[in-house]
């Protein structure tokens, strides 16, 4: 720091400053200042006497925060003889500001728990701090905060200690664990309720379950347990106290997820937990959601940890099936985050059953999947007096997604058949609400894929309903009726009868703002299934792309239309395949031109990267099937192309992002039509080379190994890509200091050309 050690006067109008001056700029010179000061030698020695002073909680807590700072990033700069002295600083310190301000003696806690674990000649730190302070009832707050977060710093990556150091210092906590315990379990005799003292407790016995070194035997007999369960099952227990004997309870199950090695803590914790469904009860009854996600963090928390244990005895002992009837009770709640909390569970629960694959087993589990299934149809109900399609960027529209997901992993266990027939019947048996409809329509759209849709009258009497929809129901149920179609494109082809009605169904949709996108993306996914198909309604198909643009379709999904029209396009007879692919890239490749033109008459540049990713995908995905000796259909229009793509290259040579989208495009024009494109690989090379030399963007160096891959063994193209390779590595060369990573790829490439000569 310029200038020499600062007074101490300095510090604190800086430290006033900080949090005081209401001149913003005030605020960002004193923290930069002060920043300056933390990483100087003088912080140690200045931080120690602005504690000392004790003069307010703004310069003790910036000293408290620096002094942990200053031992987590620097402690190095410490002679060991100084080492003991700072100790003693700091525990004196502690103890004279632990009425101060909570956050300070947090700070100082921190500290002095990152000071024991570098500090390799404090042995048995624990005891040391026990011994010290267990008898003075005043110190036990501090004391216990220390406890708590020594062990939570064992794995910190601010603090630079290895491995070894590490493996001791675990060791030494463990010996002294019950140590702890019994102080935690001597505190909370002496202190009675008092609230804040408990979740202290709580705190600091979690954090020992986290770290893993408490002996479950000792724990499956102490009293602390029981005040835990006591406290879960109070209907007056705080909500502070709730949470943190919460969290104590789902760390302790978390520790002994081997159940076998800690068969006693195991079964007390197990019984503990299903003592609490009444207490559950209550708190759905006081409308009590903080405490309802408590308890379904720790009935999840229960049935993860005896996964294994009930898919292996399922209904004996600790595999009792009461624990999926909590998460069942759970999943009726009407606040779809808490059934949320236990999708993990059930995912783990199908990927297990999955594994073993025994019928018998999954007879037993299978209606608790259905009865999850039920449920999980419910929570995605839109509400009543919703008005337009589903959001799916908001959090209910995630937990839907989610919903999906989960749907779909479990399925097997029901049926998707099954599922799908009891989902359908609901709807046509009933007049259900529009929102309920939906719902339904939802669950069918996860599981249509999975049903097998060979000879299937179920699944073809629900697509031929479904397009019959009149566009008087609810905007929602149109918009999800559009997707589930998508997903049965398996029986558009199996029915093809089905098609032009299906077509016409989604065509409305394509034509009206909100179901635009889903509706290209149900098209999309129809060309992608059914293909030969198809290639009838190609025309049809062109004539959407031709225009695109006066569809209200997201990016993704105008993409994927021309995905899907470049699919069917590889489908249509070789002699069609060039004309039909030039009038597909005609409206690109106008736009390029015409964006080209406004370039040179104002100077400015517009952003051709839509219309070069709309090419890019149609080249990615138009492979017809081409004989040997045969011309490729696609090469007389990527030659005719070329002109555009190497002047709009040539324009944003500047911008990487133009540029990759440029190398990407050409890429998959390459890709297309593989050896047919030796005619573009001079002129290609040419002006890569060139427009490397000034900007060297790393996707020509990508662009350059596809290119050796295609034309590598050929006689004619091999001495140009050598001398490509040793101009892009020359130049790299000079640009790098060097980029290994970059060398390696060139040098790769080299080698592969050079092997080939």
């Amino acid at each position: 720091m310029e200038g020499g050690k600062p007074s101490l006067a300095l510090v604190y109008q800086a430290v006033q400053a900080l949090y005081h001056d209401p001149d913003p700029a005030g605020k960002e010179r004193a923290s930069v200042w002060l920043g300056e000061l933390q990483r100087s030698m003088y912080a140690w020695e200045i931080s120690d006497q602005l504690l000392q002073l004790k003069q307010d909680v703004e310069s003790c807590y910036f000293a408290a925060q620096t002094m942990k700072m200053k031992i987590q990033t620097s402690f190095y700069e410490l002679p060991p003889e100084t080492h003991n002295a700072l100790r003693d600083s700091l525990l004196t310190h502690i103890q004279n500001l632990k009425d101060l301000s909570p956050i300070i003696v947090t700070q100082l806690a921190l500290a002095i728990a990152d000071l024991a674990l570098q500090m390799a000649s404090w042995k048995g730190c624990v005891h040391t701090l026990i011994e010290k302070y267990n008898n003075d009832i005043s110190s036990m707050p501090f004391l216990i905060e220390i406890l708590t977060v020594l062990p939570e710093e064992v794995h910190s990556r601010s603090l630079r200690i290895g491995a070894n150091r590490r493996t001791e210092i675990i060791e030494d906590l463990a010996f002294y664990s019950s140590t702890v315990v019994t102080l935690l379990t001597t505190c909370v005799e002496k202190t009675g309720n008092d609230e804040k003292m408990l979740i202290k407790v709580f705190r600091c016995l979690g954090s020992w379950f986290n770290l893993g070194v408490l002996d479950s035997n000792f724990m499956a007999s102490n009293q602390l347990l029981m005040v835990l369960f006591q406290v879960l099952q109070r209907d007056e227990t705080s909500t502070n106290l709730h949470e943190a004997a919460s969290d104590c309870v789902c760390s302790a199950l978390y520790a002994i997820e081997n159940v076998d090695t800690n068969m006693a803590l195991a079964l007390q914790l197990f019984q503990g937990v299903l003592t609490l469904e009444t207490a559950y009860h209550m708190a759905v009854a006081r409308e009590d959601l903080d405490k309802v996600l408590n308890y379904c963090r720790i009935f999840t928390e229960l049935c993860e940890t005896f996964l294994e244990t009930t898919v292996r005895t399922p209904g004996q002992g600790m595999g009792d099936l009461r624990t999926l009837e909590l998460l069942l009770i759970c999943a009726g709640h009407p606040q779809y985050e808490v059934v949320e909390i236990s999708f993990n569970f059930w995912y783990r629960l199908g990927e297990h059953l999955y594994k073993i694959n025994n019928a018998a087993l999954h007879n037993i589990f299978r209606p608790y999947i259905q009865r999850l299934l039920h449920c999980l149809a419910r929570h995605c109900q839109l509400d009543p007096d919703h008005e337009g399609i589903p959001e799916d960027t908001d959090d209910f529209g995630e937990f839907r997604m989610r919903v999906s997901d989960l749907v779909k992993d479990v399925i097997f266990l029901v049926g998707s058949m099954e599922c799908f027939s009891q989902l359908y019947s609901t709807l046509k048996e009933g007049n259900p609400p529009w929102e309920v409809t939906e719902a339904v329509l939802f669950i069918m759209a996860a599981i249509a894929k999975s049903v097998d849709p060979e000879n299937n009258p179920t699944l073809s009497e629900v697509l031929q309903q479904v397009v019959l929809l009149p566009e008087t129901v609810h905007m929602a149920v149109r918009y999800t009726s559009i997707e589930l179609v998508g997903e049965m494109s398996e029986v558009v082809d199996r029915n093809p009868r089905f098609l032009d009605p299906v077509l016409n169904y989604l065509m409305k949709g394509l034509r009206e703002k909100p179901l635009a996108s889903a509706a290209a993306k149900a098209i999309h996914n129809i060309c992608s299934v059914c293909r030969d198909h198809m290639a009838q309604h190609f025309q049809g198909l062109l004539d959407i792309a031709r225009s695109l643009d006066s569809f209200a379709l997201s990016t993704e999904a105008a993409v994927g239309l021309l995905k899907g029209t470049a699919l069917v396009l590889a489908r249509l007879p070789l002699e069609k395949i060039a004309e039909c692919l030039s009038d597909l890239c005609a409206v690109q490749v106008m736009a390029l031109k015409k964006l080209l033109a406004e370039d040179s008459t104002n100077g400015k540049s517009a952003d051709p990267t839509v219309w070069l990713d709309r090419l890019a995908v149609i080249f990615r995905h138009t492979n017809p099937i081409v004989e040997n000796g045969q011309t490729h259909p696609c090469q007389k229009v990527i030659q005719e192309i070329w002109p555009v793509l190497s002047e709009t290259l040539n324009t944003h040579q500047a911008d990487n992002r133009i540029v990759e989208r440029c190398c990407r495009c050409l890429r998959f024009a390459v890709r297309c039509v593989g050896k047919g494109s030796a005619s573009l690989l001079q002129p290609l090379v040419t002006q890569m080379v060139s427009v490397y030399q000034v900007y060297p963007h790393s996707c020509f160096l990508y662009l350059g190994s596809i290119l050796v891959d295609e034309y590598g063994m050929e006689e004619g193209c091999r001495q140009g890509l050598l001398d490509m390779l040793q101009e892009e590595l020359h130049r790299t060369n000079h640009i790098l200091d060097p980029d290994e990573r970059v060398q390696f790829i060139l040098k790769v490439a080299l080698q592969e050309v050079s092997s080939s000569i």
